[in-house]
Order: C-alpha cells, then sequence, then structure tokens
C-alpha cells in the first residue's frame, strides 16, 4: 500500500507541474504578437500536454488501486466522496487544457491572456481543498 501511495503522490506531482505551466504558456501565447514566438509557444504546448497526460491517467489508475485494497473504509469516507468531485474537475480542466492547445495550434484562439491568467489560478484551489481533504480527513 505504501508504494503505490508513494507512486500516486509522484503521479499528482508530476500532473501538478504540468497543469500549472500550461495555462501559464497560454498567457504568453494570448500576448504574443510575434509569429515565430507563438510557433514556438505552439509547440511548447502540445509537448507539455502530451508529457503531463499520462501521469493523470497515472494519479486516477493508482488512486483507484488504493481505494480497492480498502474499499470498505474508503467508499464510506465522506472527505473521498468530496475529493473525488474535485477529481473529476481536474480531470474536466485537463481535458479542456488540451482542447485549448489544439485551439492555438489552429491560430483559433478569441480570449485574452487576462482570461488565462484567471483559468491558470482554477488548479491551486483545487490542490488546497484535495490535500486537505486527504490529510485532515473531516468528514
Amino acid at each position: 500500500m505504501l508504494w503505490l501511495k508513494a507512486f500516486h503522490i509522484i503521479a499528482v506531482i508530476c500532473w501538478f507541474a504540468g497543469i500549472f505551466y500550461l495555462p501559464r504558456l497560454f498567457v504568453y501565447h494570448a500576448m504574443s504578437e510575434d509569429q515565430a514566438t507563438r510557433n514556438q509557444l505552439k509547440i511548447m504546448e502540445r509537448k507539455l500536454y502530451r508529457f503531463v497526460s499520462p501521469f493523470a491517467i497515472l494519479t486516477v489508475v493508482f488512486g483507484g488501486l488504493l481505494i480497492s485494497l480498502q474499499p470498505s473504509y474508503y467508499l464510506h469516507a465522506g472527505w473521498l466522496h468530496v475529493k473525488l468531485v474535485f477529481v473529476a474537475g481536474l480531470i474536466a480542466y485537463h481535458l479542456y487544457c488540451g482542447h485549448l492547445v489544439k485551439i492555438f495550434a489552429n491560430d483559433q484562439n478569441q480570449r485574452r491572456h487576462v482570461f488565462y491568467r484567471w483559468f491558470n489560478e482554477a488548479p491551486v484551489f483545487a490542490l488546497f481543498a484535495i490535500v486537505l481533504l486527504a490529510v485532515l480527513k473531516p468528514f
């Protein structure tokens, strides 16, 4: 169980590194007026999304395996249900980032950098909630 927990935490950290940085690239991309810079950002966005996506999958797999080891405890833990809602939100966020990578790759972005600055903050709140729920187990 400790190995699974360790790999789960490692996958979460790697996934969040990408979730925090990719929207920052969107900010720079939305601000850029130079075509060469935009082309470079397209490459960076695509590669980063492809790099962190397996960590999103591993996070879910290792988390699911941890739950399967003690289902009678975890499936009745209210804090876990709330945590899983946040995880589902992060998965949706991640998939939407993939959609945005395609939007930028096709030069179809219609939003200004201010939107992406706010968009970039959403996973911070989810991270706080998930960590506090997992550590404190309030319900």
